[in-house]
């Protein structure tokens, strides 16, 4: 008998391409579309990352970073073993924060905690993430926990001048909170050893000269799913391969359609293992998985401007 993955293969959207360096801003295979601005990219406000560390003790704890930009600066909360209320906060506003490079000392779970920033000279794009310039690292019990940045090497060789031991860290969560139109552009790697890949989210419609919207969701400038006469077809899934790995890939754009004033669209990927027979159910948590199995889910929450 085959695998599963030999058997969704023959069916799956295949995407193990090089992804090019940036969209040419066609719309994947549909034609070169006339500039309206309709067709502005939304823009990124929001990401949640939640990480699993697992120390050499075997003690696991789960680290979430949430990046927001807003039009009074950016912010960084930190969550520990998904705490309703963030154990750490700052606020790069200039009027209001004070203290870009620092450290805090935290106690949770009777773990000690260690978090050391610098934020002094971070630049952003057009997200809310700083893409160089800066280093966030987390010390769990004397471990590194989780370092980010690129600065964040460099730190942690001046401020130890002995080998530290290093845990084991996993990006198992990333969720991306956006507003604007109907276009999304991101990036995504879905496992540690992968490569990232060029995403594109996009609804088409009248505007263009369709009967009915159309969805589609490219990878690396390939069509992995389009949706046609989204009335009926507002949610969904299908089953994509991506670098050697099943990844169900879901969809409600039901908002976007019918009530765009009060929600937002959710697009959800989340690699699966051979051993998974069915889709991901939404009440499931990153959190419960086992050990030895490092999943990865990452979700769009797609809010349309009127």
């Amino acid at each position: 008998m085959r695998d599963i993955v030999s058997c969704f293969s023959e069916n799956a959207v295949n995407v193990s391409q090089p992804p090019r360096s940036s969209y040419s801003g066609k719309p994947c295979t549909s034609p070169t579309p006339t500039p309206t601005p309709s067709l502005v990219p939304s823009v990124l406000n929001a990401v949640a990352a939640i990480y699993k560390v697992v120390l050499s003790t075997h003690k696991q704890l789960f680290i979430k970073l949430t990046w927001c930009k807003n039009q009074t600066g950016q912010t960084l909360s930190i969550n520990l073993n998904d705490g309703p209320l963030p154990c750490f906060k700052l606020n790069t506003n200039l009027r209001f924060f004070r203290k870009m490079k620092g450290n805090k000392v935290i106690e949770s779970d009777h773990s000690k905690i260690e978090i050391f920033w610098d934020l002094s000279s971070a630049k952003y794009n057009a997200g809310p993430e700083p893409v160089h310039g800066f280093y966030v690292i987390l010390m769990v019990d004397s471990e590194i926990g989780l370092m980010l940045g690129d600065m964040a090497e460099e730190e942690i060789n001046n401020k130890f001048k002995t080998t530290i031991p290093v845990a084991k860290t996993s990006l198992i969560s990333r969720q991306e909170h956006c507003s604007g139109n109907t276009l999304y552009f991101t990036k995504a790697q879905f496992n540690e050893t992968g490569i990232p890949h060029d995403i594109l989210i996009r609804c088409s419609g009248e505007h263009e000269g369709l009967k009915h919207p159309v969805l589609l969701v490219c990878i690396d400038d390939k069509t992995v799913i389009r949706i046609k006469r989204l009335q009926w077809n507002f949610r969904g899934n299908q089953t994509i391969f991506v670098d050697g790995l099943l990844i169900d890939l879901m969809w409600d754009v039901h908002d976007w359609l019918f009530n765009p004033a009060a929600g937002s669209a959710v697009f959800m990927f989340r690699t699966r293992s051979e051993l998974d027979s069915r889709l991901w159910l939404e009440e499931e948590t990153v959190v419960q998985t086992d050990e030895d199995r490092v999943e990865f889910s990452w979700l769009i929450y797609a809010c349309k401007n009127i």
